[in-house]
């Protein structure tokens, strides 16, 4: 069974936007009531707000600020997100700011997150941005954003690509460095992202594959 709220953190253009997106509806699908809350105040390029149309259409509920997809960078989140971390009838699933910067943001439901103690934390690397290249680099960025946020990773997600153009290999290459950063951080590598048409290719290469399909950017 999944912990009441699932927090995916990671690296400016990590991709935690769309592995929350891509968890939220696995979740639904699996039948538990969700909720989605967008806490990346930092000016990201891809929104959870890009993929409201389809989680509406799944029965899940976006929670943001209400300039998330506006040409405005305003740090400001409304009060109803509270909800996610207050609400012990949902699931929620959280998209947290990238770096130690976004993840100030969370430090202030670190309280009920940790008093409530049903939580997991993903750190979602891709080693293929410019500062997390490598396990010791990746692992950096994690002290920093649980130094910030005052929540501990749990675990760690391996979603390395290079967007529409990623093949098999690119993920294979980076599977030995994931492992290494499991060993250094002690936590566990769960999963590892693959898009969707790669996981044939795969499924017998890498473990514990996470299905992932890409989100569309509304311009």
């Amino acid at each position: 069974m999944p912990k009441r709220l699932t927090l995916f953190a990671g690296h400016y253009g990590s991709g935690k936007t769309n592995i929350a997106v891509n968890y939220a509806i696995h979740l639904k699908d699996e039948g538990y009531p969700v909720v989605i809350a967008d806490l990346d105040i930092v000016n990201p390029y891809f929104r959870t707000k890009d993929s409201e149309e389809e989680l509406k259409a799944k029965g899940i509920e976006l929670l943001c600020s209400p300039y998330a997809g506006s040409n405005l960078d305003i740090p400001s989140l409304p009060q109803e997100m509270y909800r996610a971390v207050q609400d012990k009838n949902t699931y929620a699933v959280m998209d947290i700011g990238g770096d130690d910067a976004g993840a100030v943001a969370l430090g202030r439901f670190a309280p009920f997150i940790n008093e409530e103690d049903n939580f997991d934390m993903i750190f979602v690397v891709n080693f293929y941005r410019p500062l997390t290249r490598t396990a010791e680099e990746a692992l950096s960025v994690m002290r920093e954003v649980e130094a910030v946020s005052h929540l501990k990773f749990t675990a760690i997600m391996n979603n390395s690509n290079l967007g529409e153009d990623t093949v098999a290999e690119d993920i294979i290459s980076t599977d030995a460095e994931a492992k290494k950063l499991s060993e250094i951080s002690g936590l566990p590598l769960i999963n590892t992202s693959v898009r969707k048409d790669l996981v044939i290719a795969l499924e017998e290469k890498i473990d514990n594959i996470f299905p992932l399909s890409l989100q569309n950017k509304i311009i």
